[in-house]
């Protein structure tokens, strides 16, 4: 099969990913193998390609096959497999498995499981033609979802429903979106499905418009203004969403937020001053569990949220990654084999 190989993190520039031929592995008992339609690119796999995470242990191995949001139709099917057909569409997310037996996983928190294995960062990923999958960790789509458009779904999708739901939002309640690339302009969609009301806030031109066509109700450019002050103005907001990758968009983001609000953080960044007597919450959010994966699938079906997306062929992984770290990518990114 053809895959995308990082043998070693440097920068993108360097054009670090080769594509090669490789032997198409064969499913072990409870796996199955997956035909990939396609493959969203996330800032992560950015950080990982680059050599960002090897001092959190990642990639745990070399070479390896990045990426971690992926719809493909399932080809083989391993011993002890239940529920899933040969040439079912299904769906990968970034947890690609956990021990099933700590008390994160007992309590539905599986994505916080110190033995996790991730998609693309533990075990190869979907910048393949193929990938093996944990059948217990597989979503079923419906063929009604365009599997380029659903790719998405599979990352910022989950974990813009998991930090929506940290943020408490709900009808007559304000919220700030700081950062509206991948993962940010599904969180305006998430958010405003819970009546809240949305302020979008990015430096990018082009992923202001994204979010102007989604829906925000507020929009602001921080290139050219002072989100603090502009938020403040309006008496501030419940809380916010924190997904660019800034410590001076994370030092407004608490700023912004009312006394005894919620900041939601959903990116590596280092924190100002953090004033007590406000009572702010400062919580981290990360992917989601199965749950709240299967969740997202089905507002997805219904046609609740979308995913803005543009796609390219494996072969131009390298490239793809440039436009990523240059901020050209309108929101989405998707490769396909």
């Amino acid at each position: 099969m053809k895959a995308a190989l990082l043998y070693k993190p440097r920068p993108v520039e360097e054009n670090p990913l080769t594509i090669e031929d490789i032997p198409m592995p064969e499913p072990k008992d409870g796996h199955v193998l997956v035909k990939v339609e396609a493959c969203g690119v996330c800032r992560s796999n950015l950080h990982m390609i680059e050599g960002d995470w090897v001092k959190y242990g990642l990639p745990s191995k070399l070479p390896i096959i990045p990426g971690h949001e992926i719809v493909g139709k399932i080809s083989e099917i391993g011993k002890g497999v239940e529920v899933f057909e040969i040439g079912q569409r299904v769906g990968i997310q970034p947890l690609w498995t956990a021990c099933g037996n700590c008390e994160y996983c007992l309590r539905g928190l599986e994505h916080l499981c110190s033995s996790k294995k991730i998609t693309g960062e533990t075990v190869d990923g979907g910048y393949a033609e193929y990938l093996l999958a944990d059948w217990r960790y597989v979503y079923p789509l419906p063929d009604s979802l365009n599997p380029i458009e659903a790719a998405p779904f599979f990352c910022p999708g989950v974990t813009a429903y998991g930090a929506v739901l940290k943020a408490d939002l709900k009808p007559g309640k304000r919220a700030a979106i700081f950062g509206i690339g991948g993962v940010g302009h599904m969180v305006i969609q998430i958010a405003k499905l819970y009546g809240a009301e949305v302020i979008a806030v990015s430096r990018n031109k082009n992923h202001l418009k994204v979010a102007e066509e989604l829906g925000a109700d507020l929009i602001i450019d921080s290139s050219t203004s002072d989100p603090v002050n502009e938020i403040r103005r309006l008496g501030g907001v419940d809380a916010s969403i924190v997904f660019a990758p800034s410590d001076t968009a994370a030092e407004q983001a608490i700023r912004a937020t009312k006394p005894s609000g919620t900041v939601v953080m959903g990116v590596h960044v280092k924190l100002g001053d953090f004033f007590f007597h406000e009572e702010k919450k400062i919580v981290g959010s990360v992917i989601g569990s199965r749950w709240m994966m299967r969740d997202v699938v089905e507002l997805a079906r219904t046609g609740k949220i979308r995913a803005i997306c543009e796609k390219y062929p494996l072969e131009k992984v390298n490239d793809v990654l440039k436009k990523l770290k240059m901020g050209e990518v309108r929101a989405r990114a998707v490769l396909v084999p």
